[in-house]
């Protein structure tokens, strides 16, 4: 008999051990933080999402619990250059080790290359995958090129009044100035 996974109440050290595979297509509604950052009014491609399980034996000692992370979306932002809607290709794709308790996790964080997590019977792996997106998010989101010429204005009546006023340097370089006859 298999044993069914449900990915946001997740045991992970099964998962693992059963070397558990879940995916799934979820429309972006369907996560409450990534579709704050969305373009308002326009459709963004649903979130895709893939964990697999393992298990690594290592020599002296049980085997080592991992989850990895693949999740996709194409996400309508705010260009940054030109305030139009751009689309924003994100990708996430990280591997995980599970450790025992808080304790070992914070000892392992400072020398260990990957993340480090605590093992959970109920761990909820949709955040897990959110998360991820969210910290794929390009930090300035824009075009290469924008699809109409960005011009720049300012007007800041305190800066225009400053430009007006004469350069007090301009009549000492005109005192500089040998008499002319």
């Amino acid at each position: 008999m298999e044993k069914k996974f449900t990915p946001s109440h997740l045991d992970i050290k099964a998962f693992a051990q059963g070397s558990g595979e879940l995916s799934g297509v979820s429309p972006l509604a369907d996560w409450s933080r990534l579709s704050q950052e969305q373009f308002a009014g326009l459709e963004s491609s649903p979130v895709r999402w893939r964990l697999h399980g393992r298990t690594e034996p290592i020599s002296g000692a049980g085997d080592e619990t991992w989850l990895d992370l693949e999740a996709e979306l194409g996400l309508p932002m705010q260009c940054q250059r030109c305030l139009k809607p751009v689309l924003s290709e994100v990708f996430a794709e990280r591997s995980f080790r599970f450790v025992s308790d808080e304790a070992t996790a914070a000892a392992l964080d400072d020398e260990a290359e990957e993340d480090i997590l605590v093992l959970s019977r109920d761990f909820d792996a949709l955040a897990l995958v959110e998360d991820e997106l969210l910290m794929a998010l390009p930090l300035v989101p824009r075009h290469v090129v924008c699809p109409e010429e960005v011009t720049l204005s300012f007007s800041d009546p305190a800066v225009e009044a400053a430009q007006e006023r004469p350069n007090p340097f301009a009549a000492l370089a005109n005192l500089k100035k040998p008499p002319t006859s």
